[in-house]
């Protein structure tokens, strides 16, 4: 698998999977410094036609120093000390979280109309999420409002989920899931 690395699109908060029918054509590039990847291939067991976005969470790191005792210090009889103890420190790296990717799947290209962006606008703006104009430009502005809204639900993301969408009434529940 091909992976490639770029910055969240300035005018669209997707990540488009290329190859995927109804994905649509990449969106253009922002300078945004959060890094998203654009991939060649869905999870595993996608069914075809849907679009997904990945979040990767880097692993924590985190640098542990300890003293190791190599001989113990000598007293002597009077309890005064005879020699001081001898230590050695060691430093070394230790993964405290592992490295996370978590896939999603998400409204495609296609869906990402300027009245689908506006609604997506509104729809955080009445939760308290989003403070801008509605314009219909998902904007660093509206991502961050995004990500507010699916933090809560354990998403840390900017790149709206189809979840999200749903639960902002912005996408149709499929019928199988309302039983």
């Amino acid at each position: 698998m091909r992976i490639v690395s770029f910055p969240i699109a300035a005018t669209g908060v997707l990540l488009a999977v290329s190859g995927l029918s109804g994905c649509g054509a990449p969106l253009p590039l922002s300078t945004e410094p959060e890094l998203v990847q654009r991939l060649d291939t869905a999870p595993p067991g996608a069914a075809p036609g849907q679009c997904w976005g990945k979040d990767i969470s880097p692993a924590v790191v985190e640098t542990v120093t300890e003293q190791i005792l190599l001989q113990p210090a000598e007293l002597r009889s009077d309890g005064t000390l005879a020699e001081p103890a001898i230590y050695k420190t060691e430093t070394r790296q230790m993964i405290v979280k592992e490295r996370q990717e978590t896939w999603f799947e998400t409204p495609c290209a296609a869906d990402h109309t300027p009245e689908f962006n506006a609604s997506v606008q509104r729809a955080l703006k009445a939760r308290g999420h989003y403070k801008g104009m509605i314009n219909g430009q998902i904007d660093a502005r509206t991502r961050a409002a995004i990500r507010a809204y699916q933090k809560a639900q354990g998403l840390d993301s900017g790149i709206l989920s189809m979840a999200a969408a749903r639960q902002l009434g912005l996408v149709a529940v499929p019928r199988d899931t309302l039983d």
